[in-house]
């Protein structure tokens, strides 16, 4: 019998095994692909304080970026520089290669090419390379992603959103520094730009309906042959419950994809580290009862639970606006004193502080006002006395 079995072996997968098994505990991590990382479904700009927290070395490292062009289909653009590294763009790749091999390294034992299909009598039932294979585990951390084949044989409630992506890989002739966002690309979301070195970037975006139409149209701006073409789901909005039952659920799996960006590396590997704690906790006092597993949701929500709330709020707020008010709300972001807000405080993880301090600018919130009116007072209401969802 092992400790813990961690359900999926991407960058909250392989954390999690690493933390619980560098705290002593035996550690299965189940992977149902032949290597983690495949296949690739993300656009792979992180955060420099995500790509920290996933304590790798620089060799999955692309490009570095300062900076970011938002621009409209009608004319408008806001444009600001860091002048400093503000992102990583990385081999999602080699980043969760090397993620999965620390947390071997840390004593974690890895089955690949293995499915978890079902749980009998509080065994986990996978099926792989190695035929059926039956896994008794005091506890299970399961990181298997958007579509999440543990909440399902649990009967858990999911994500209330789901986006779907396109990303394509092409060579393109990029200011490597900076990063570009088309919003009236994407309706529901937005549509992006990212340079991953000298003549190449990937160009996708992502929404709730009519994605692969909106692709065509949009790469259509972009000519040149295709290297690498990538479709994904993102979950947006955390399940109501991310723990019952000996399991605690982390990342995308949870739904914990920020819902500013779609990114979910900040948040998962921070979660896992909450579950590996609580999972230790549980095993010390050998009580894996729900209300001893409550403590990791108390945990992370406690961390980043506010943000993702305030992320839902503005994400609603984002099927609001058409191409006209997205355009006449980027005028006024294009202000010196706007944009320099967004350089000292901008933040692709914890944007709650920036969003605070725009919403003290009278002429954005004018703006906002106008164009969206009871969406914004919710968001200032929240802002104001907190974000709960």
């Amino acid at each position: 019998m092992y400790d813990v079995a961690v359900v999926g072996a991407g960058p909250s997968g392989s954390s999690a095994a690493r933390a619980c098994a560098e705290a002593g505990l035996s550690v299965l991590c189940i992977e149902e692909h032949a290597a983690p990382g495949f296949p690739v479904q993300c656009a792979g700009l992180l955060s420099s304080r995500a790509f920290a927290g996933c304590e790798v070395s620089d060799h999955s490292v692309l490009n570095m970026v300062q900076g970011a062009r938002v621009v409209s289909d009608l004319g408008a653009e806001v444009f600001f520089d860091a002048r400093e590294t503000k992102a990583y763009v990385v081999d999602r790749a080699l980043l969760d290669e090397e993620m999965a091999a620390d947390a071997a390294c840390a004593g974690a034992e890895f089955w690949p090419k293995t499915a978890v299909v079902g749980r009998e009598e509080g065994r986990l039932v996978t099926c792989g390379a190695s035929g059926r294979r039956d896994v008794e585990a005091r506890m299970v951390i399961a990181a298997d992603g958007p579509r999440s084949g543990m909440a399902r044989m649990l009967g858990l409630a999911r994500a209330p959103v789901y986006l779907s992506g396109v990303q394509a890989d092409l060579p393109l002739d990029l200011d490597t520094r900076y990063v570009e966002v088309h919003p009236n690309a994407a309706p529901q979301f937005f549509a992006w730009v990212i340079p991953t070195g000298a003549g190449r970037g990937r160009v996708g975006l992502c929404g709730t309906g009519g994605v692969r139409e909106a692709f065509a149209r949009f790469a259509a701006r972009y000519p040149g042959g295709c290297t690498h073409l990538v479709t994904g789901t993102i979950p947006l909005g955390a399940m109501p419950r991310t723990y019952g039952r000996q399991t605690l659920f982390v990342g995308d799996a949870a739904g914990m994809a920020k819902p500013t960006s779609g990114g979910g590396v900040y948040t998962g590997v921070r979660a896992a580290r909450h579950a590996a704690a609580v999972t230790v906790s549980c095993c010390e006092a050998d009580d894996f009862s729900d209300p001893a597993l409550a403590a990791y949701e108390q945990r992370w929500q406690a961390d980043f639970g506010r943000e993702l709330a305030l992320g839902m709020r503005l994400f609603r707020l984002r099927q609001e606006l058409t191409a006209e008010k997205v355009d006449a709300l980027l005028e006024p972001l294009s202000d010196p004193d706007i944009t320099d807000l967004i350089v000292r405080y901008g933040d692709m993880d914890r944007p709650g502080e920036l969003v605070r301090r725009l919403m003290t600018k009278p002429k954005l919130l004018r703006g906002l006002v106008t164009v969206a009116g009871p969406s914004v007072r919710v968001i200032l209401k929240d802002l104001a006395f907190g974000v709960n969802e």
